[in-house]
């Protein structure tokens, strides 16, 4: 079943998820360690709303996305203390248009369903683009934002003792997410997007030791479910979208796996999120 992935027919779409996948995996990490992994959710659903929004006006589908996404993250950004009942209202919100957008064009409804669905065979040269783009900016831009996102999290007094706007790095990471959020949903889909971001960060917060171990399993998990879904997907002839989302539920068994050793081990010590704050006391 391996030559489906060199297929010319699934080549374009194999590479830009396989780019895409990790990418989103570790957004989801940070989101996770910024308590808000629903907000994935959020923008993925605003995102097809806009997607749905730029059909019916003819516009590029994935400016649609990105534009609403990032509508959303403007408003979040404005909150004086967003949490996820703002998020709720936001997936609720983007649900309602992108089904009320949908119903003014056939071409609109098509690509609504296909964003429910998870198709990633109908993306083009564009999603290759975004995701090249997002794997060489997010590589950039990180090394910059990780070490600023853990010290706003462990010592959140650290920017406003130091006189420095903590602003900027939280600006810059939520239009970050966004693109990369307005590209996954428009490649794989509403809940496979969300299903990227939540679970594979998920589960490597509960299994892994130290902070670059969870990024490590998070990508890991998120490459190797997107090519097995890819594959099984492609073989069986069933849409990708719900593929992904099970077979990284399945994944989730690992999480549980982990807590069952240390429950039947006498000398086990309760499970704790990753150690990251003397790292970034270090680097302080």
């Amino acid at each position: 079943m391996l030559e489906l992935l060199f297929d010319p027919l699934f080549r374009l779409p194999f590479i830009t998820g396989l780019l895409l996948a990790p990418v989103a995996a570790i957004a989801g990490v940070y989101l996770r360690l910024r308590e808000e992994w629903l907000a994935a959710l959020a923008y993925a659903q605003v995102a097809a709303a806009g997607a749905v929004v730029a059909v019916v006006l003819h516009a590029p589908v994935m400016l649609g996305a990105l534009a609403a996404a990032g509508l959303v993250a403007t408003v979040k950004g404005l909150l004086a203390n967003p949490g996820n009942h703002h998020f709720v209202i936001f997936i609720l919100l983007g649900w309602g248009v992108a089904l009320v957008a949908g119903s003014f064009s056939a071409h609109g409804e098509m690509v609504g369903q296909s964003l429910m669905d998870g198709q990633l065979y109908f993306t083009g040269q564009a999603h290759l683009l975004g995701a090249l783009a997002l794997l060489v900016i997010g590589t950039l831009c990180m090394s910059w934002l990780s070490q600023r996102l853990l010290m706003d999290r462990f010592f959140p007094d650290y920017f406003s003792a130091n006189g420095i706007p903590a602003w900027r790095h939280r600006v810059a990471f939520d239009w970050l997410v966004v693109a990369i959020v307005a590209v996954a949903t428009t490649a794989f889909g509403v809940m496979a997007a969300f299903a990227l971001l939540f679970i594979p960060a998920w589960v490597a917060w509960g299994v892994a030791q130290g902070w670059r171990n969870v990024l490590i399993i998070a990508a890991g998990l998120a490459v190797v479910a997107y090519v097995i879904a890819f594959v099984v997907a492609v073989a069986v002839d069933q849409p990708f979208g719900p593929m992904l989302v099970l077979i990284l539920c399945a994944t989730a068994l690992l999480r549980f796996a982990r807590r069952g050793v240390r429950s039947a081990s006498p000398s086990a010590a309760p499970a704790r999120a990753p150690s990251v704050a003397p790292e970034a006391a270090h680097r302080k």
